[in-house]
């Protein structure tokens, strides 16, 4: 089977979701992960937008090696494709992404400039990227809107200057799959050196039409897909990195094309960016959503006991989802645990392992029965925890259809004590203003939601977060089988975050 390359845009593209602001650790941890993954290409970033974003392409691009390109995004103008260059030189395979619009709509209103002076300036940014790195992307922003002549001329030019990939990016989620198809057979055709370069695809999923598009693409004769894990990015989202590669691989016999995924790190992966960016990922998403594997029908229950492949066409352990649920209770013991999150691919130093086995004890004496998705959010909350600047000490929560809803709250912070009460809407309410007066931050909540990591009335609830403070907006999490706990860890985890990165009140 010929290849296809995984471009992985989840740290740069990705990053630019709304309350997916992820700091350099979460960032380095992602991109490891990404790495095992077996991704042919990290964007990680776009150095120039800030000395953060700067800081963390340079340490993915010390700390990754023997693996994927380390890939720095840069706008047609020198003094970007200087800082990218400085931040992705420590690579093993360093490449510079430059891009500049191609369609008439964004020449005209963004860059007020004409095809021709486009055209010059993408050939010369081009070459002086050269100067710094044999591996060149060039993007012709928003090619789906674009006229075709104007974007043979301007590839063909830009390959002449030395540009060793081209993406052609869906920037609006404009195309169909049939339209984007002919757009890259037409490309092929009628650009004399396309074969000096690999043919890239980036679509947006604004009409819900991203994998379509790029499979489409790939049929016609892009070899590359820019794709992030479930489906990040600016507006509706990115190509799914999980949903071309699994499509790729359950189909093989049409396409006819593979990938160098490692399938069983996928499921982890999707956990992992849901879980530092503060996103969920929807019930029904594709392959890596809580219902991708269940069966609730029972026509279609009883099809899967007699033979899983009548309602199923891909396992679950393909993806490293675990069929098997229910493993451990409040009798087992450390070397036991440890045992399992070895199965479920978590490698705990002894520190993070003490911790985890703690509040695994902790949780199963609450519990009759602890599941992996116990485990797993355990495991994330300990492994991917900021420092705690604000910490609940205590909670205690007055509520009742005839009783106004009132909290009391104490919160450590460093060796003192705060203690303040609240009424409000609600109980959820009553916490958040009482934590407010207690941080001394002005916050707006913008997005709540709450749902049950396992099953049965002791689940364990997770409480997801959005909140904005000024012009920053962070996520936060919290779990415990308590939900009106798990609400207060959830805020306060988003505040902490709000220190973390040096945002004052």
């Amino acid at each position: 089977m010929e290849r296809i390359y995984i471009f992985d845009t989840t740290l740069r593209d990705g990053e630019q979701s709304p309350g997916a602001s992820l700091n350099i650790e979460e960032k380095l941890e992602i991109a490891k992960q990404l790495a095992r993954l077996g991704v042919d290409i990290i964007e990680a970033g776009f150095p120039i937008t800030s000395s953060d974003d700067f800081k963390a392409v340079r340490l993915i691009a010390k700390e990754i090696k023997g693996g994927p390109i380390i890939c720095g995004l840069a706008r047609a103008k020198k003094v970007d494709i200087d800082r990218c260059y400085q931040a992705i030189k420590y690579a093993e395979k360093p490449r510079i992404h430059t891009f500049i619009p191609s369609s008439d709509v964004q020449i005209g209103y963004q860059l007020q400039k004409s095809r021709e002076e486009v055209l010059e300036i993408a050939q010369d940014m081009v070459s002086y990227a050269k100067q710094y790195v044999s591996d060149v992307e060039f993007s012709p922003m928003d090619a789906a809107r674009a006229d075709p002549h104007f974007l043979y001329q301007i590839i063909e030019a830009c390959i002449e200057a030395g540009a060793t990939t081209i993406n052609i990016p869906d920037t609006v989620g404009y195309t169909t799959p049939l339209e984007f198809g002919d757009l890259i057979r037409n490309i092929i055709e009628n650009v004399p050196n396309i074969n000096k370069a690999v043919v890239s695809v980036h679509c947006h999923n604004d009409l819900g039409l991203a994998t379509s598009n790029s499979l489409s693409a790939v049929l016609n004769g892009a070899r590359q897909i820019e794709c992030t894990i479930n489906g990040l990015g600016e507006r509706a989202g990115n190509t799914s990195l999980e949903e071309v590669v699994m499509a790729l691989y359950t189909r093989g016999n049409y396409f006819g094309l593979n990938t160098g995924i490692k399938l069983d790190e996928i499921y982890k992966t999707s956990r992992l960016v849901s879980t530092l960016t503060g996103i969920p990922v929807q019930p029904n998403k594709a392959i890596v959503g809580e219902n991708a594997f269940s069966h609730e029908s029972g026509i279609h229950q009883n099809g899967i006991l007699k033979e899983s492949t009548t309602y199923e066409i891909i396992r679950p352990e393909t993806i490293g989802l675990k069929s098997r649920r229910l493993v451990l209770g409040k009798h087992s013991g450390r070397h036991a645990l440890h045992s399992h999150l070895i199965e479920l691919g978590y490698e705990l130093d002894d520190n993070q392992l003490n911790k985890a086995f703690r509040r695994f004890k902790k949780l199963a004496d609450k519990k009759k029965e602890i599941f992996d998705e116990d485990l797993e959010a355990i495991v994330e909350d300990e492994i991917y925890t900021i420092p705690e600047a604000f910490h609940l000490d205590y909670l205690h929560v007055s509520t009742g259809t005839q009783a106004i809803p009132t909290a009391t709250i104490r919160i450590k912070k460093e060796k003192r004590i705060f203690q303040e009460a609240a009424t409000g809407n609600g109980p959820v309410d009553a916490i958040y203003k009482a934590i407010d007066r207690i941080t001394g931050y002005n916050i707006e909540l913008l997005d709540y939601s709450l749902k049950a990591v396992t099953r049965d009335k002791d689940a364990l609830g997770e409480v997801l977060v959005k909140i904005r403070h000024g012009d920053k907006i962070v996520s936060g999490r919290g779990t415990s089988t308590d939900v009106i706990e798990a609400s207060a860890n959830a805020y306060l985890n988003a505040i902490n975050r709000l220190v973390y990165k040096g945002i004052g009140k």
